[in-house]
């Protein structure tokens, strides 16, 4: 089993030999065990707390073996509307500690039917996608996963 045990910044130079798919809540693993489609297994020993994001590229102790992390399209709902309401959204879902990903132009969040009947009800446009999801760290630094 590989180990990787060293994050570094995305790097289109790094000749990297393995890729991993991960979702937003796997991208919160900083100690875990993954299997790769090829079948073979690869451990995150990574320093407690660390969180992966799209791009970033892994390395084991050696830093002979290079392995990019790519953001793995899943379901969410994108949620769109005019600034001032995606405000009040984001508001709203800050309030419910709900992990989300904040842009000018919509907010994104994991697939919830009370939540979408409560933006609705707010008046904001919600549609069903599946595209990876890179939600806010929170103040500090994390966040928790219900």
């Amino acid at each position: 089993m590989l180990t990787f045990t060293q994050r570094q910044p995305p790097n289109n130079d790094a000749i990297v030999t393995i890729t991993l798919s991960l979702t937003a809540q796997e991208r919160t693993r900083s100690r875990h065990k993954f299997i790769l489609a090829d079948g073979k297994e690869v451990f995150l020993r990574l320093a407690r707390g660390t969180v992966l994001h799209d791009g970033d590229i892994l390395t084991d102790e050696n830093q002979s073996i290079y392995m990019r992390i790519i953001a793995e399209p899943e379901p969410v709902i994108t949620v769109l509307a005019e600034i001032s309401l995606l405000l009040r959204a984001a508001y709203h879902l800050g309030n419910r500690h709900v992990p989300v990903e904040i842009t000018p132009t919509y907010l994104r969040l994991s697939p919830d039917v009370v939540l979408a009947a409560m933006l609705t009800q707010l008046g904001l446009e919600i549609k069903e996608e599946i595209v990876p999801f890179q939600p806010e760290l929170g103040a500090y630094g994390n966040h928790s996963h219900p």
